[in-house]
């Protein structure tokens, strides 16, 4: 079920923030992935929406292979275009949006979402190394003296295994 289908008919004329997020078929050229791109967002200008930000599809690699069925052969991906817009329009444009990339033979993959105006994406950050003070010297422990032992017998060695493997 798409987040968009949780909206209700009372929503109708609320201007809300959505976000899309897309993963385009890799078949697709490079010079070519502006005009699926146009494609979506036509669909949002049609109607009135306006663009907060914007992730221009970028080739990445998937954490696994996935097949999808182009005529009558199954083939298999490894990496698919990845990209994502966000914008803000009424809550039938959302809807239209997702239903119209579910019909797109160039999408194989999306998500329209509502979210929130300011950017929430995580800011990479550099790992802070921890200082680690050493101590001035390195305590012991006292162990227990060890016992004396008395030098054994293969006579008594041989009895003790037995013991021990007829348990």
């Amino acid at each position: 079920m798409s987040a968009i289908a949780l909206e209700t008919a009372d929503d109708a004329g609320v201007s809300r923030i959505y976000e899309v997020g897309y993963h385009i078929v890799p078949t697709v050229k490079e010079e070519d992935l502006d005009k699926v791109v146009g494609g979506i967002r036509s669909i949002v200008e049609k109607v009135g929406g306006s663009f907060i930000a914007e992730g221009a599809p970028a080739l990445t690699r998937l954490a696994y292979p996935m097949t999808i069925r182009e005529g009558e052969k199954y083939i298999e991906h490894d990496r698919w275009y990845f990209g994502w817009l966000k914008f803000e329009a009424d809550v039938a444009v959302a809807s239209a949006l997702d239903e119209a990339m579910k019909r797109s033979a160039d999408i194989m993959r999306h998500m329209v979402f509502r979210t929130v105006r300011e950017d929430t994406r995580a800011k990479y950050r550099a790992p802070q190394l921890r200082e680690v003070k050493r101590t001035d010297t390195i305590k012991t422990i006292a162990r227990r003296p060890e016992e004396a032992s008395a030098p054994v017998s293969e006579e008594d060695l041989e009895k003790a295994l037995q013991d021990i493997t007829a348990e």
